[in-house]
């Protein structure tokens, strides 16, 4: 029998789609928002642990997962109106909001927009845009995967029938080789077969120009949200770098010998920097 609070799966419609949403614990709401290739149990380590003082929100983004595959609106600010209505939704008048990857946007939205809904923040490994301070690490360029996305319906095209070979790729470099535990491995690439979901996928690649638009003009404003930028490899410090100059209360942390996938690699690590920061 586990120690924690059972996990409990829902169907939540927000801002017209319907999200697949695992949700444990009570007390003060933490939402958790995923990215790229992961589902809700990207944070399969972290919702026993949080679920001891706050009720945990993890929802499958938009067109991921077991959620609605939409056939468009896969911006950063679309994506920040889902988990506005999904806390909505679900009653919450207040969350700590923690994004990675591609919830990252959507997370630091969220707290532009509404710092009276978001009590905390905490962003990890992603970029925010074209914002000042990420240029060391886009130096060489962007990521190759992101032209490659990029390109209407030309990924999911080649990719069809090699889902597994490609996802791995990401999920064994995003641990520094060592991959992930098979269950949470095989669920990911279950939910990222198929050229729907691929399409649903690339779709947030493709929208990357209007999403770096919306974080553009909401860098106009303060930041007033106490806010945490945890980086790891590849990222590190970028995305630290790109709030620092529009932030009122930012702290920034880099987790050593972790890769891009935080939660699954380093939870213990990750744990001893979420759990004092959401409680203060």
């Amino acid at each position: 029998m586990s120690q924690w609070p059972a996990t409990e799966l829902r169907r939540v419609t927000a801002n017209g789609v319907e999200l697949n949403v695992a949700i444990t614990g009570e007390g003060p709401a933490v939402l958790l928002l995923h990215g790229f290739p992961h589902t809700w149990r990207l944070w399969t380590d972290i919702l026993g642990p949080l679920s001891e003082r706050h009720r945990v929100i993890a929802p499958d983004l938009r067109g991921l997962g077991a959620s609605t595959r939409a056939a468009d609106d896969y911006d950063a600010g679309t994506l920040a109106a889902d988990a506005e209505a999904l806390l909505d939704a679900l009653g919450e008048t207040s969350a700590a909001v923690v994004g990675i990857d591609a919830g990252t946007p959507p997370a630091f939205l969220l707290a532009m927009r509404r710092p009276d809904l978001v009590r905390r923040l905490v962003v990890m490994e992603s970029l925010l845009g074209r914002l000042p301070g990420a240029e060391g690490f886009l130096a060489d360029g962007a990521p190759w995967w992101f032209g490659f996305h990029s390109v209407p319906g030309l990924a999911e095209s080649v990719l069809t029938g090699h889902e597994a070979q490609y996802i791995d790729w990401f999920l064994d470099s995003g641990t520094h080789g060592q991959g992930l535990r098979p269950e949470i491995r095989d669920a990911f690439i279950s939910a990222y077969t198929g050229r729907a979901a691929l399409h649903s996928a690339f779709s947030y690649y493709r929208a990357l120009p209007t999403s770096a638009r919306q974080i553009q003009e909401a860098a106009a404003r303060r930041l007033t949200v106490p806010t945490m930028a945890i980086g790891a490899h590849p990222v590190g410090t970028a995305l630290e770098q790109q709030l620092r100059p529009l932030a009122d209360d930012l702290v920034g942390h880099i987790i050593e010998d972790c890769g891009h996938i935080i939660p699954l690699h380093r939870p213990e690590p990750l744990l001893g920097l979420l759990k004092p920061f959401l409680t203060a």
